[in-house]
């Protein structure tokens, strides 16, 4: 993968991006201290928010880790996790969109974010479901740092 899903918006039904729940998101993202940028729109991808994590919650191997973001109007999401290593790439995607290879409600787990994913639940409220995105991001970068005697 590119780190960059050129087709997501195509699998989304043509709803309008929410740019103003991604403008709530960016400030409440922007509070906290694990992001070295934020970037609204960037050419790459203009209807998403694009948050680079800070480089000391990874050890080096890991050249840089992202979180995008995309929020549509009628509630659907994509939130795709990317990382960058020496030796590869890391993707894993959390949607909630309509797919003729999932439930509405779906993931796409990582290493490398298989399609179809997997069928689950993602909570109602946007802030639910950007607090168990983030925590599970943050356990995987806590993994990182265990040492093989833990």
């Amino acid at each position: 993968m590119t780190g960059v899903d050129e087709n997501a918006s195509d699998s989304f039904g043509g709803a309008p991006v929410d740019f103003d729940r991604l403008g709530v998101i960016r400030e409440r993202l922007a509070a906290a201290d694990r992001f070295e940028r934020i970037e609204d729109r960037p050419t790459f991808a203009p209807e998403r928010l694009v948050c680079v994590y800070d480089q000391r919650f990874y050890p080096e191997r890991v050249r840089t880790a992202r979180l995008d973001v995309v929020w549509f109007e009628n509630r659907d999401f994509s939130l795709h996790y990317h990382e960058e290593h020496e030796a590869g790439e890391f993707d894993h995607r959390w949607d909630r969109h309509p797919s003729d290879h999932n439930t509405r409600d779906h993931v796409h787990p990582g290493p490398d974010a298989p399609t179809p994913g997997d069928d689950t639940s993602h909570p109602a409220d946007w802030r639910d479901v950007l607090s168990r995105v983030l925590s599970e991001i943050e356990e995987r970068q806590r993994c990182f740092w265990k040492t093989a005697d833990e």
